[in-house]
């Protein structure tokens, strides 16, 4: 009896010395990670939007809200620097997008975000758009890292029957007419979906993932929304707030839009019920800036999604949750930061892992975002597309003082502190504001053969002013810096679609080939 007594005791003092320990050490959390697609600078109401988005504004206004924070134009170069840490020049990546056709993906040999933090034991679970490459099995995402996936592989599809038109590049025959079912379980193509909208049948699993979760194990979950991304659909009833707004494109958007928020706020309230919230992080970022054509908006920011001006890669982004120290909740963090900063942020910083032996060109955040210090980024090489290539009147490259030269006819930008230099053709840049909004489109009045441009992002976020005749000396630094990534990279890996894509060929389907 005596024995048993001890045992007892010391068995309480054990757990009260394991808990003093956890305290201590800190238990890893539970890590949400939501990605909006093509949702444009102007399109949260924190930022001023007419559009309703309670739920993301409420999380945001608890957490911290990003506001020096970068993506990239486009969506697979975005996803591609989330999973992997690694800039583009580095994945061979440099270029466009991965179409349905081409045999292409994130790099095998490099590992993902989802495969560190598996190995550190995490349950990891993928929701949503991949659009990191298909053409065989070893590319799908619960065969990189993830233990499970339920989603689409392509870049879009319909929202309601999960099919995808199309394949994005010129081949022989066209393959403009392809069309497949692009929904599935792990390797499995699904069909019984038909007829749900994607941003509930995506958040319905979301729940039901979080419902079942062994609660002994950290949860990484990756919410990749096909939402807000073309074509613009939704069901009715989120049109209802917006039978004010005359624009058509603009309307529809911005039920999207609330959809999505409502599906967050679903989201957030199942941790809630079940016990999960109070050690969960969730993080929200956007892949790139929004589609004018398709009802975004990045007023006032210059350009949109596709372009290399502030409305392509100015994201919207925000960390909340309980396990924030009280002093950030409800802060902005001002710090220079981009979309590859996740993965060592958290890995290293949130799950506590090593990092060792992983090839990054991110930069671990945490210290920043949860204690407001300084930013420990200094730059953010924004891309270099040698596919991309305007010709330059005269003189195409540009010499600078240590001899070593960079061809400003590439499509290119870099930041550096506060200055941004942009080379070649950086898409369209424009200032759109919301349609019928009374603000005025400020057109682009650069000189058709400009291939050089200045900016002081910190006084100048709207690009108006370009500086590069007027500090020769910093346009030379940082033609520098683009000449060193340059030399650094990897060749840009970009094949010919390839005609065993065809989803006719494998059963109505857009699947894997080799």
């Amino acid at each position: 009896m005596q024995l048993h007594i001890c045992n007892q005791l010391l068995a309480c003092v054990l757990l009260y010395f394991m808990s003093l320990w956890d305290s201590c050490i800190g238990k890893p959390p539970h890590i949400v990670f939501i990605v909006a697609d093509d949702y444009g600078y102007n399109d949260i109401g924190y930022h001023g939007s007419e559009i309703l988005t309670p739920n993301l504004d409420k999380l945001s206004a608890q957490g911290v809200r990003l506001e020096n924070y970068y993506v990239q134009p486009i969506c697979t170069p975005t996803r591609s620097q989330l999973m992997s840490g690694r800039y583009q020049i580095h994945t061979g990546l440099q270029h466009s997008i991965i179409w349905p056709p081409q045999a292409a993906c994130l790099p095998l040999e490099d590992k993902t975000i989802a495969d560190a933090l598996k190995a550190a034991g995490y349950a990891t679970h993928m929701i949503g758009k991949w659009h990191l490459g298909q053409y065989k099995k070893e590319c799908f995402p619960n065969h990189r890292g993830f233990d499970s996936f339920f989603g689409f592989l392509t870049g879009s599809g319909d929202y309601f029957k999960h099919r995808h038109v199309g394949c994005g590049i010129t081949m022989n025959p066209a393959c403009s007419y392809w069309t497949g079912w692009d929904l599935r379980e792990n390797d499995k193509p699904v069909h019984d979906y038909d007829g749900i909208y994607s941003t509930h049948l995506f958040t319905q699993r979301a729940q039901k993932i979080i419902q079942e979760h062994d609660k002994t194990k950290p949860l990484f979950m990756y919410q990749s929304y096909q939402a807000v991304h073309g074509p613009l659909q939704v069901p009715d009833e989120y049109l209802v707030p917006y039978q004010n707004v005359t624009d058509r494109y603009r309307r529809i958007y911005s039920g999207m839009v609330t959809c999505m928020d409502e599906g967050i706020g679903n989201l957030t309230q199942t941790l809630h019920d079940t016990g999960l919230w109070d050690d969960t992080i969730i993080i929200f970022s956007t892949d790139n800036g929004g589609e004018i054509y398709a009802g975004g908006n990045n007023w006032p920011l210059r350009g949109w999604k596709h372009s290399l001006w502030e409305g392509g890669i100015h994201g919207v982004g925000f960390v909340a949750g309980p396990s924030l120290p009280d002093k950030m909740k409800g802060t902005s963090n001002n710090g220079l930061m981009h979309v590859s900063d996740w993965f060592p942020t958290i890995v290293g910083g949130l799950a506590g892992a090593s990092l060792n032996g992983t090839k990054l060109d991110g930069v671990d955040m945490w210290h920043s975002i949860s204690t407001g210090a300084a930013s420990p980024r200094k730059e953010i090489l924004h891309n270099i597309d040698p596919l991309t290539v305007t010709p330059v009147p005269c003189s195409t490259p540009i010499v600078s003082s240590d001899n070593k030269t960079f061809n400003t006819s590439i499509r290119a930008a870099i930041r550096v502190g506060d200055w941004k230099l942009i080379t070649g053709d950086p898409g369209n840049g424009t200032w759109f504001p919301v349609p019928n909004s009374g603000n005025i489109p400020r057109k682009n009045t650069d000189l058709p053969d400009k291939r050089v441009w200045l900016f002081n992002i910190a006084d100048d976020p709207r690009e108006f002013n370009d500086l590069s005749e007027y500090h020769p000396d910093i346009v030379d630094q940082l033609f520098n810096r683009l000449q060193e990534h340059y030399t650094d990279s990897v060749p840009v890996f970009y094949p010919d679609g390839d005609p065993k894509a065809d989803p006719a060929r494998h059963n109505d389907t857009w699947s894997d080939w080799e």
